[in-house]
């Protein structure tokens, strides 16, 4: 068996103990449930039909568009599975189609709505419309998806240059650390806001522009206690031994010290997913995030501003905020006292 699938000691002590913490436990199960449904958003919320048997014949919509004239429509367009005439035809006789559970897409605009938009829970909508007649609980779904996606995204480019930055500034010391630490403190003084703010007015505001941007300040603060940990090691024994049996220094650094370096690496990472959740929220709250037309958190909290007496867009957009956040801040908690050396 290779030797990756057998995990040392340490690192099986370090599982025990966060098993042992229950709220740790509890709240890692249902993150990943959640982040695991969001990723089928598309079967759980959408306005097309799962599978439809019409005339003898079965079609899937999710995988492949269909004219109206399929369904015997008039029209040579993409079926609209909302429109009376289209709905009637598909339950008449042995026909039959199976939609999501909650049958609204996350841009699907309701044609059909009896009451102004924003609408109150209720008439097919468990959490009401937003104010351009939108399934306020699709857009949540989705958005949900975008922001955890996002959220690791972020912490992924931010760990690898953290970890980069950190490792080459703590291993070679010297000038090398001290024209490192001279640039980041210049770059972590820029106005990172404004930078924001002016790229939006010049491109168009976008997932790739923000994972960007954002990931040109946010390995700053993984970088030193990367770096933090390589300086404390790299004059220990088994380091000097590694040098004197002639290994590289990118063996060394990645192979030797890394493993050893990474104890703040994972305790953080739970707290970094949130901080970067928090971040395209706050954006897209301000109007410098994603496209309007893209289901966002930040986006239902803004509809939620302007239109006050529809309570239900800013509560549904900030109970999911608080669920995800205190989700991850219970996971990092545990991790946090599984990674303790002082318990080993």
């Amino acid at each position: 068996m290779p030797r990756f699938l057998h995990p040392s000691p340490l690192l099986l002590r370090r599982w025990r103990r966060f098993q042992a913490n229950p709220r740790g436990r509890v709240s890692l199960w249902i993150f990943s449930i959640l982040f695991l449904l969001s990723l089928g958003a598309e079967v759980i919320s959408n306005d097309k039909p799962l599978i439809i048997r019409y005339e003898g014949s079965f079609y899937f919509p999710l995988v492949t568009s269909y004219p109206e004239t399929t369904f015997g429509g008039e029209f040579i367009t993409e079926t609209d599975y909302k429109d009376p005439e289209i709905l009637k035809n598909l339950r008449q006789g042995d026909n039959w189609a199976i939609f999501p559970p909650n049958p609204h897409g996350y841009a699907t605009i309701d044609l059909h709505a009896t009451r102004p938009a924003p609408a109150r829970p209720g008439d097919g909508h468990l959490l009401g419309t937003d104010d351009r007649a939108r399934d306020v609980l699709a857009r949540l779904i989705y958005g949900f998806r975008l922001s955890v996606l996002f959220a690791l995204s972020l912490t992924l480019v931010g760990v690898v240059v953290g970890i980069v930055a950190g490792a080459i500034q703590g291993y070679f010391g010297g000038r090398v650390d001290l024209w490192l630490q001279r640039f980041m403190e210049i770059w972590g003084s820029m106005p990172e806001l404004y930078l924001l703010i002016i790229f939006a007015g010049i491109f168009n505001p976008g997932i790739p522009l923000l994972l960007i941007l954002l990931s040109l300040f946010g390995w700053m603060s993984l970088a030193d206690y990367v770096r933090a940990e390589f300086l404390r090691a790299r004059n220990l024994v088994y380091v000097k031994a590694a040098r004197a049996m002639g290994a590289s220094d990118r063996a060394i650094m990645f192979r030797h010290l890394l493993p050893n370096a990474m104890t703040p690496v994972i305790t953080f990472l739970p707290f970094r997913v949130s901080g970067a959740i928090l971040a395209l929220t706050s954006l897209d709250f301000l109007g410098l995030g994603v496209p309007p037309t893209t289901p966002s958190l930040g986006e239902l909290l803004r509809q939620g501003k302007g239109n006050i007496e529809a309570w239900w867009l800013s509560l549904s957009a900030f109970v999911t905020l608080v669920v995800m956040l205190l989700l991850l801040n219970f996971i990092g908690e545990a991790l946090r006292d599984a990674m303790d050396p002082r318990k080993e």
